[in-house]
């Protein structure tokens, strides 16, 4: 399992990094002085399509993904699930342009390169797949998935995503990955050279870690790394081993003023590598951008298939917000007896749509059209954030600063007029 993914049944992008308070001095490095133009989007009308595969080999101590560990499945009758959901929801649709494919879980590495191939030619068959599309697979850096990529570069995939997370022996083990730091270097290479575009995930901000210590490592992963990077902080999420841990004192991760300070880095030395943030946790190179996730925080129509898979499905003027069943054993007998395995399938209203724009968009250094988020935004809270330093606006679009990212939950909960707890959109990472 890679922390790039984004929509399965877990907490969002949002909930996932969330920032703490800067009471620090950390300063953090501005790409620009102006409020950046969108990069490069996809055309409005096309889908995204995420492929949720649930199964891990074991379950990492701070992941709270939908992943799960079987000592056995049937892949064939998987397979032929995934397919017919696929099915579904093209009837639904219709023949829709569909501009990427995320395979994400779980580890989907763990699939056969026929099963990557069995979705990718029925995206083909039942959408106008764009030449182009970019096709990501998200591995982690064992030698055993490794033997497998060029199976998948075989199948279509043109972007691998590997789960590195740290090029440091005693945090892997620590962090309950099954790699040690020379295979996901090695791993990283022969990625590298098999698929067109590559990126790699890297979590800070440990038990243990020193801000000097991620200097060094994250100026090797700069090195290593093909045009992208996807930096997250750790976090305690409720429901895993470390945050048990932590809420019974065996773990401590570093305080609010020492994780300032790393995020503060983090931005710096990408930026001086030529891989500045274009989102709160993800780096890249001009047009490096992943395109599947950009769906995402730009508020694009995807349509999500497999256990626990989230999806925004273009209906009428507006978006249905659908999610599938989170057990596998759930799913697969679902899709077997009526062709799906959706739980939910629910209309968004305006209102609605605003919040998730604001809470996604905002995300993104480009950040997000005030017009769309102007049924519930705070003009007021805006006037004041802007005067505060955390919020920039400029050619119609709201950004957070470089300041404002530390405080993103906070600068979002001003902004919002409404009453009640914000719901956080049920998309991923």
């Amino acid at each position: 399992m890679t922390r790039s993914s984004v929509p399965t049944a877990t907490p969002s992008p949002l909930a996932r990094w969330s920032p703490r308070p800067n009471t620090g001095s950390a300063t953090v490095p501005t790409p620009s002085a102006s409020l950046s133009p969108p990069v490069s989007p996809p055309p409005e009308a096309a889908l995204g399509i995420y492929v949720h595969w649930p199964f891990c080999r074991s379950k990492c101590p701070y992941c709270d993904f939908n992943s799960h560990v079987r000592k056995a499945i049937d892949e064939a009758r998987w397979r032929a699930a995934l397919v017919a959901e696929l099915d579904h929801f093209a009837a639904a649709v219709g023949q829709r342009r569909v501009a990427s494919i995320f395979f994400g879980g779980g580890t989907p590495s763990l699939m056969e390169p026929m099963t990557v191939a069995a979705v990718i030619n029925r995206v083909a068959a039942r959408f106008a797949l764009d030449a182009d599309a970019e096709i990501t697979l998200e591995a982690n850096p064992t030698s055993v998935e490794a033997k497998r990529f060029r199976g998948f570069r075989a199948a279509g995939v043109n972007r691998l995503s590997l789960g590195i997370q740290s090029l440091r022996d005693p945090a892997l083990k620590a962090l309950g990955r099954g790699h040690t730091a020379d295979e996901a270097i090695a791993a990283a290479r022969l990625a590298q050279a098999t698929f067109p575009r590559t990126s790699f995930d890297l979590i800070y901000a440990r038990p243990g870690q020193s801000v000097d210590g991620w200097r060094v490592e994250l100026g090797e992963a700069l090195l290593l790394s093909a045009g992208h990077l996807s930096l997250y902080q750790l976090t305690l999420e409720e429901g895993t081993a470390y945050h048990q841990m932590a809420m019974e004192g065996r773990l401590v991760v570093p305080g609010e003023e020492e994780a300032a300070d790393f995020y503060a880095l983090t931005q710096e030395l990408c930026l001086a590598a030529g891989l500045p943030a274009y989102e709160i946790s993800n780096h890249a190179r001009p047009g490096e951008e992943s395109r599947h996730n950009l769906i995402y925080w730009r508020y694009q129509p995807y349509i999500g298939i497999g256990p626990g898979a989230h999806g925004r499905l273009p209906e009428g003027g507006g978006l249905s917000a659908t999610a599938q069943l989170r057990s596998p054993e759930e799913w697969l007998q679902a899709v077997e007896a009526r062709g799906h395995g959706t739980a939910t399938r629910e209309p968004l209203d305006r209102q609605a749509m605003a919040e998730e724009r604001l809470l996604m968009g905002l995300r993104l250094r480009e950040g997000v059209a005030a017009a769309d988020v102007a049924a519930i935004l705070n003009q007021d809270a805006a006037a004041a954030l802007e005067h505060e330093g955390l919020l920039r606006s400029g050619r119609g679009r709201l950004a957070v600063t470089p300041a404002g990212a530390l405080v993103l939950n906070a600068v979002i909960a001003a902004l919002s007029r409404i009453e009640d707890d914000l719901t956080v959109p049920a998309v991923e990472l």
